[in-house]
């Protein structure tokens, strides 16, 4: 998460008696004297900030986010040769699979090229893999200054990670097109619709994709080490996100469970299905708002377990 100093200056201290990790009830005792009224604690939660600066907060977050991965260039650059390597592989057995099969899913030659490429750039764009900052700020206390921060954590970190999913796609996303482009017979989009859909897509799966990431780190309230929940959640998400291969490879009543019961096709396959035009823009329009919701009921699923993980918060240690 980006340093304090990206965020707006939190609003007053709460009182003695009310600080995060503290053993003491949310009630005092009632006053000497009284059997009617009790004085409940004061509420250790910031007043809301207005929209406009919440706007501009949520813009310095993602600005920081931004710069704070601009700087592991080396990373960047280990990272666009890795997904290189890996994406000249995959051509080289997709192509294969296509001159045996035809149209293997519905793809053509020139759209699965597309599909491996767009899906290797994309890969840390909407970052599948393990994240657990949060479940560690969790566990060493840390989360209790985030927590009394006038912006909420969920849309600080949200913020953040947007900043990070943008330098991806100028570093991570590019690189690997512009390979393809060079050295392949990748399959350009025809229609026009699909340039900005495509863009609409891709900020929404990485909407999906941090809302479950922060869904699974949340449980670090509950459990004090979340390696278990981290490889379940990347086991299942990889499979059946597109990431292995496209899920219309699947037999059909598998695509339509997949699709209609979890959101991790929202994650990595619409965004590549609406690159390739796999489907027609009716259908691609569809899937864009199928992500939308996805990532709304997430989002949602997201800020209750975190209020009600809140009520109970104890530090454990720091």
């Amino acid at each position: 998460m980006p340093s304090a100093a990206a965020c707006p200056r939190p609003g007053p201290e709460p009182e003695s008696g009310s600080d995060f990790g503290s053993d003491t009830r949310s009630d005092t005792e009632p006053d000497s004297g009284s059997d009617k009224n009790t004085r409940s604690a004061p509420d250790a939660r910031p007043a809301p900030i207005p929209f406009r600066d919440s706007a501009r907060a949520f813009a310095a977050l993602a600005g920081a986010g931004f710069r704070r991965h601009s700087t592991y260039r080396q990373a960047t650059v280990a990272g666009v040769f890795t997904n290189i390597v890996f994406g000249i592989m995959l051509c080289a057995v997709y192509v294969d699979v296509a001159g045996a099969s035809g149209r293997p899913g519905g793809y053509t030659t020139a759209q699965l090229v597309s599909y491996v490429w767009v899906g290797q750039g994309l890969l840390s764009v909407v970052c599948i893999w393990a994240w657990k900052e949060l479940a560690e700020r969790i566990r060493s206390g840390d989360v209790a200054a985030d927590l009394l921060r006038p912006v909420d954590p969920l849309a600080a970190y949200a913020a953040a990670d947007l900043g990070r999913a943008g330098y991806a796609v100028l570093t991570r996303l590019l690189a690997p097109l512009a390979f393809g482009l060079l050295f392949y017979s990748m399959y350009l989009p025809q229609r026009a619709v699909t340039y900005p859909m495509f863009a609409v897509s891709v900020a929404a799966a990485t909407l999906v994709s941090f809302a479950g990431r922060y869904l699974v780190n949340l449980s670090g309230f509950w459990l004090l080490d979340i390696r278990g929940p981290i490889s379940f959640w990347m086991l299942i998400l990889g499979p059946l996100c597109g990431g292995y291969f496209p899920l219309r490879f699947l037999p059909e009543w598998a695509q339509w469970l997949v699709w209609c019961a979890t959101p991790f096709p929202s994650v990595f396959q619409v965004p590549l299905d609406i690159a390739v035009e796999r489907t027609s823009s009716g259908v691609a329009a569809a899937t864009v708002l199928l992500q939308i919701a996805w990532a709304a009921l997430l989002f949602q699923a997201c800020a209750r377990v975190q209020r009600r993980a809140v009520t109970r918060l104890v530090v454990q240690g720091g």
